[in-house]
């Protein structure tokens, strides 16, 4: 993994990480607000996604777990990605979105491995990530970084955009398997 000259910031050259600001809260506005995607499989972001919910994200303290992915020459907001950790400090959960009009070339699934390296190298002893059944690209990303498919967390979640309990697939990396 290439880092940021100086900053230490996970970095590939493309798509680097980076702690959000408040400087971030117009284009995290511009990014979900009214998004299908983002909002259909991401029912805890609120739609209408206003310029108070991203000013109250930005500012809720999420420090080391959530991340601005960006374009690492120019610094445009593509994403975010966010790494929560359970009590034991050995387990990283991983998610993520990207604005509509980088999908698909590759800017989550770098992300991804950006992510997931920077939560291993803090010593997880296990990386995983959950995807709804039917979110064909959240899948395939995980699955293009490494992520095994463990099983299926059957009605896992009430999801009352789509107006159905969600089924998940439950996907894990560990070390040595990046």
């Amino acid at each position: 993994m290439v880092r940021a000259m100086g900053e230490g910031l996970p970095t590939d050259g493309s798509v680097t990480l980076r702690p959000w600001s408040e400087a971030d809260a117009h284009d995290l506005v511009y990014c979900i607000d009214g998004d299908e995607l983002i909002g259909l499989w991401l029912d805890q972001i609120p739609q209408p996604y206003t310029f108070a919910d991203a000013v109250a994200f930005i500012g809720s303290g999420a420090g080391d777990a959530a991340f601005a992915v960006v374009d690492a020459a120019a610094g445009s907001l593509l994403g975010g990605i966010g790494v929560r950790w359970n009590e034991g400090g050995d387990v990283a959960e991983i998610g993520y979105w990207t604005r509509q009009e980088v999908r698909g070339r590759g800017i989550t699934t770098r992300a991804l491995v950006l992510a997931t390296r920077h939560a291993l190298e803090r010593g997880a002893a296990r990386v995983q990530l959950r995807a709804d059944i039917e979110n064909l690209a959240s899948r395939r990303v995980a699955e293009k970084v490494g992520f095994r498919a463990e099983g299926v967390l059957r009605s896992a979640h009430w999801n009352p955009r789509l107006g159905r309990r969600q089924d998940w697939v439950m996907y894990s990396l560990l070390p040595g398997e990046l």
